[in-house]
């Protein structure tokens, strides 16, 4: 799946009054600027490259000084596609971001996308400000130990806090015996062994969960390919695909909010009931 080129990356504004970026922007010394979007941003070369529209290959060439960006057209994409604010995109000798840029934002609006992370590391505040708060979450994952399996893990300490209120918290991981885990192991270059172990890893760690006065914790397993990996706190969804080469936490996080005619909320919500449904239950 191509992540949309009229919805940018969201990189620190601080990143772009460092001294190293705007001499950077200023030379037009795009391999500079891109080392510091994964430097600062926690973005891979892949996702530049999917973000500025210029392709793995290129981008590639771009960060080993094998290739130099002289085309506005290219300079244009990607100040758009790292979401450069007006004083970086002058710095780099372009006009201010007006029309399309905006018309283009208040389409990944409508459309239920009303914030994009370069990867978990970005969305990572966010999402555990919202635990502490939250009600209800729900978890599709595959292994989940970065979510809620280890002590260090994203939500295991919002979610076990105590609160007026125990939290109900779902849990969906890959079922460890399935094809599809075979598969997902090969896909990411681990052995089957390790890659399941990890899932068994997880399922213990949440059972440790159970007796937690301040958490209604249920467990499932699911045995369909991972796609989509879900974080929803409340009424709001974070949203990250798994690829070939990519695990959920390395991949954009879409933030998805409820809203009237909010298609992609209401599909991924209704995507999640069905699988909890057919899952087979542990806890």
């Amino acid at each position: 799946m191509d992540i949309p080129m009229f919805v940018p990356v969201d990189l620190p504004d601080a990143l772009w009054n460092r001294d190293n970026m705007r001499q950077a922007l200023a030379a037009r010394d795009i391999a500079a600027v891109f080392r510091l979007a994964r430097q600062y941003g926690g973005l891979s070369q892949s996702r530049i490259g999917i973000a500025t529209g210029i392709g793995q290959g290129r981008t590639n060439e771009v960060f080993n000084g094998k290739r130099k960006i002289v085309s506005i057209e290219v300079l244009e994409r990607i100040a758009d596609g790292l979401g450069m604010p007006d004083r970086a995109r002058q710095l780099l000798g372009l006009a201010p971001a007006i029309g399309e840029p905006q018309d283009s934002e208040a389409q990944a609006a409508r459309i239920g996308i009303t914030r994009v992370f370069a990867a978990q590391a970005t969305a990572a505040q966010e999402i555990r400000d919202a635990a502490w708060q939250a009600n209800e979450v729900d978890l599709l994952a595959v292994r989940a130990l970065g979510l809620i399996g280890l002590n260090d893990s994203l939500l295991r300490e919002p979610l076990t806090a105590e609160r007026a209120e125990p939290v109900k918290a779902r849990v969906l991981l890959l079922d460890p015996d399935s094809p599809a885990a075979a598969h997902r192991a090969h896909e990411i270059g681990e052995s089957e062994e390790s890659f399941t172990a990890g899932i068994r890893m997880s399922i213990a760690r949440l059972r440790e969960l159970t007796d937690q006065p301040h958490l209604d914790l249920s467990v499932a397993l699911y045995n369909t390919l991972p796609t989509w990996r879900l974080i929803r706190v409340d009424q709001t969804i974070y949203l990250s695909m798994f690829n070939g080469a990519t695990e959920g936490h390395q991949s954009a996080i879409y933030r998805l909010s409820a809203a009237q005619y909010n298609l992609l909320h209401t599909g991924f919500t209704r995507q999640y009931e069905d699988l909890w449904t057919t899952a087979e239950r542990l806890i």
